[in-house]
């Protein structure tokens, strides 16, 4: 008998360490992300501390905030243009099944104001500033750079932080105004010439049901998003190590968890606001 047990525990204990294992690993991981968490918050306990206290370096703020938000125009409308057109088609499409073709404009606004143009500008926002930041501060921080700036008594945080984090809080909600613009007009466009909508039945059905909370909400969301977006890139550029090969892990590391940042965020917000 006893060494039946014997072989029981033999033969059992390769799949309880297997277990084992796996728990480990899933506790090291989130033990990580919150210790991650941890020096994010931090960083942007920082960055808002630093960001009221002198000098106040003007000619860096304001070239950050058209690096980011001047760059960006072009792309955010015409992302928002075609987003528009596309939307004014298919749903257009969707309300002939039902003879309801005037609910074509304010469908397409609520939807864009509300979800579209906060989420996409943000995304767009992400993908040529937000790894610009990124790629910028790494490389910056592995060519020691930013310790040269320690030495010459300048606070890299407030220097090179700041002025990117407040250029994506303040213009992801202009470039959201853009993007409504944008769409709007697009699905115009479409709703009228391509799906014979009434242009008055559009325009007064947009004007029926659209509210200013509704663009409000979407300007609200586009703050949180870009706060988010150029938080997350400049602490993952400014904690970059392991030369260049490091610095393109942590640009991607920081665009995977930014687009996640914008879908869980918009979420939590929408949540909140209703």
């Amino acid at each position: 008998m006893a060494s039946e047990n014997t072989e029981q525990k033999v033969e059992q204990s390769p799949r309880t360490s297997w277990i084992v294992q796996g728990i480990e690993s899933l506790g090291r991981v989130f033990v990580e992300g919150v210790e991650e968490l941890g020096r994010l918050a931090t960083l942007g306990a920082d960055v808002a501390r630093w960001s009221v206290r002198r000098p106040f370096r003007a000619a860096n703020f304001f070239f950050q905030l058209d690096f980011v938000g001047v760059g960006s125009v072009f792309i955010v409308l015409l992302t928002g243009l075609f987003t528009g057109m596309v939307f004014a088609n298919q749903s257009a499409r969707a309300f002939a099944m039902f003879d309801a073709q005037s609910l074509v404009g304010p469908t397409v606004g609520l939807v864009l104001t509300r979800e579209l143009a906060p989420v996409f500008s943000a995304l767009m926002m992400t993908m040529r500033a937000g790894s610009a930041m990124c790629t910028e501060l790494g490389t910056m921080r592995v060519t020691e750079q930013v310790d040269a700036l320690e030495t010459m008594a300048v606070n890299p945080v407030q220097y090179l932080l700041v002025p990117r984090v407040l250029a994506g809080l303040l213009m992801v909600p202009a470039l959201t105004l853009l993007f409504d613009t944008s769409g709007i007009f697009g699905a115009y466009i479409v709703a009228v010439s391509v799906q014979n909508v009434s242009p008055g039945t559009f325009i007064a059905r947009t004007q029926q049901w659209l509210d200013p909370i509704d663009i409000y909400e979407g300007l609200i969301k586009g703050a949180v998003f870009g706060l988010s977006v150029a938080l997350i890139c400049c602490f993952k550029g400014y904690n970059a190590t392991g030369g260049a090969k490091g610095v393109g892990q942590a640009t991607t590391a920081a665009m995977v968890n930014s687009a996640l940042s914008i879908f869980i965020l918009d979420f939590i917000v929408g949540v909140l606001l209703h």
